[in-house]
């Protein structure tokens, strides 16, 4: 799977706070620099200086460069009406220079995958990526589905939620990507916060952004947040090296075709010092009986339900450091950053 809503898979296996908003820019900060890339810490902080730039201008001026093409990871150039939320970006057109490709909404989305606009090629993906971009899987998902995910240790969508906010506290007022975002669950929630200049919610499957879309628009106050829907693999996440100051992956990275492949793509994207909050489901823990491991060894084949250690391990191999998790029963929050 890229980013297929990877919060829901492992259901059929197991069946059984917030800060203030952050202050307008000044023409002097990071977010009205054209020529500026990267986030840094300095700046994305709710202590950064307030001035007097309308806020339509100063995301208009960062709305452009956001976003990078999958292909080349150069900056597009965009064209439309100012502004970051969802209708201003539906109603926008993205350019790569570079490639000289295309890139535009659909279905209150933006499409950003390498096979956008293509008419002959069809690729095919893994059945566990196929299964969430069906319609019944995305209206389900938070009518019951991610419901079950509680009987694993899972401690609730509020709950991991606040966890996910006290590790990213050095992102305040900058950029988080939501990746695996599925119906959106955690991206509202971020968006709504008020926490973060811009959110970004990110999967593969069609049907599950169109869900997202859906729960948004009967939320005025998230309508009109500074929140974009966009189709991405997670293997080529649209975003230029270091631009992003928080990825956040809910139940995701077990659905993902390469762990290895998604990680290390989240690392190139976080800026310096940047935060990758993640949880998943664990193959088995240290106090898991021997018989129950090789139990679960054989019934888990087809996804990458990794260790406690093999998670460690992949995030210190590409290039993350501070790694730290949280573990009841099979359910894991792990964090790590960007050096």
């Amino acid at each position: 799977m890229a980013t297929a809503s990877s919060s829901c898979c492992s259901s059929i296996i197991y069946q059984s706070s917030l800060f203030p908003k952050h202050p307008r820019l000044s023409p002097n900060s990071f977010f009205f620099s054209l020529r500026r890339l990267r986030f840094s810490p300095t700046v994305v902080r709710a202590t950064s200086a307030i001035d007097v730039e309308p806020e339509s201008i100063r995301i208009s001026s960062l709305g452009g460069q956001v976003f990078a093409c999958p292909v080349c990871y150069q900056p597009l150039i965009r064209k439309g009406p100012p502004g970051f939320n969802l209708r201003a970006i539906y109603r926008s057109g993205f350019k790569c220079q570079n490639c000289d490709k295309s890139y535009s909404s659909k279905d209150n989305y933006l499409d950003l995958t390498v096979i956008t606009g293509l008419k002959d090629y069809v690729e095919l993906k893994p059945a566990r990526t196929e299964l969430f971009r069906s319609p019944l899987v995305s209206f389900l998902y938070e009518r019951g589905w991610r419901q079950n995910f509680n009987r694993s240790g899972f401690p609730g969508p509020d709950e991991e939620f606040k966890m996910a906010q006290e590790y990213f506290k050095s992102a305040q007022g900058g950029l988080l990507v939501d990746v695996s975002c599925g119906s959106g669950l955690f991206s509202r929630k971020f968006a709504k916060s008020g926490t973060y200049s811009l959110v970004v919610a990110l999967d593969f499957s069609e049907n599950m952004l169109r869900q997202c879309y859906d729960f948004i628009k009967q939320d005025e106050t998230v309508l009109t947040t500074n929140l974009a829907l966009v189709r991405a693999d997670v293997s080529r996440l649209p975003f230029s090296t270091g631009s992003v100051d928080a990825v956040h992956a809910g139940a995701a990275l077990h659905c993902w075709p390469s762990p290895s492949n998604a990680v290390a793509e989240i690392s190139r994207t976080l800026r310096s010092g940047g935060v990758y909050v993640g949880t998943t489901f664990l193959r088995y823990t240290s106090s898991t009986p021997w018989i129950q491991r090789t139990l679960r060894e054989r019934i888990l084949q087809g996804y990458s339900y990794l260790t406690e250690e093999e998670i460690e391990d992949l995030c210190t191999s590409c290039g993350l450091t501070n790694y730290t998790s949280k573990v009841e029963q099979s359910f894991i929050m792990f964090t790590a950053q960007k050096p």
